[in-house]
């Protein structure tokens, strides 16, 4: 079993900063991409921003030199500095860990949080 929890989300009007943290735990033999995806209502859900154990990130453009993703890899952790917020940054944010699962036989790994609700005002 391997839980993602997320934390951070809240309200914050346009030109404001949140910061977004997700924990990984339980069964994981190892975590090779972390991610944050967001959803707007009748949206798609959409990649922000993705991490990789060596550090390569990759964030989408509508984000770019706003966003920073970040990540511990000792404690499971990713995190996600937004600043400049726009109000089409509105959405349920999700952690997402890809990678490989403890156990025998060895799993894939592709485990999402709860989401965590991010709202910008204008």
């Amino acid at each position: 079993q391997v839980q993602l929890v997320e934390s951070g989300g809240g309200s914050v009007q346009a030109g404001g900063s949140l910061r977004l943290s997700c924990a990984a735990s339980g069964s994981i033999l190892s975590i090779n991409t972390m991610a944050w995806y967001r959803q707007a209502p009748g949206m798609q859900r959409e990649l922000v921003a993705a991490i990789t154990g060596g550090g390569s990130t990759n964030y989408a453009e509508s984000v770019k030199g706003r966003f920073t993703i970040s990540r511990d890899n000792d404690k499971q952790t990713v995190s996600l500095q937004m600043n400049s917020l726009k109000p089409e940054d509105t959405a349920i944010y999700y952690c997402n860990a890809l990678g490989l699962m403890g156990g025998t036989p060895i799993r894939a790994l592709n485990a999402w949080g709860q989401g965590t609700q991010v709202t910008v005002s204008s």
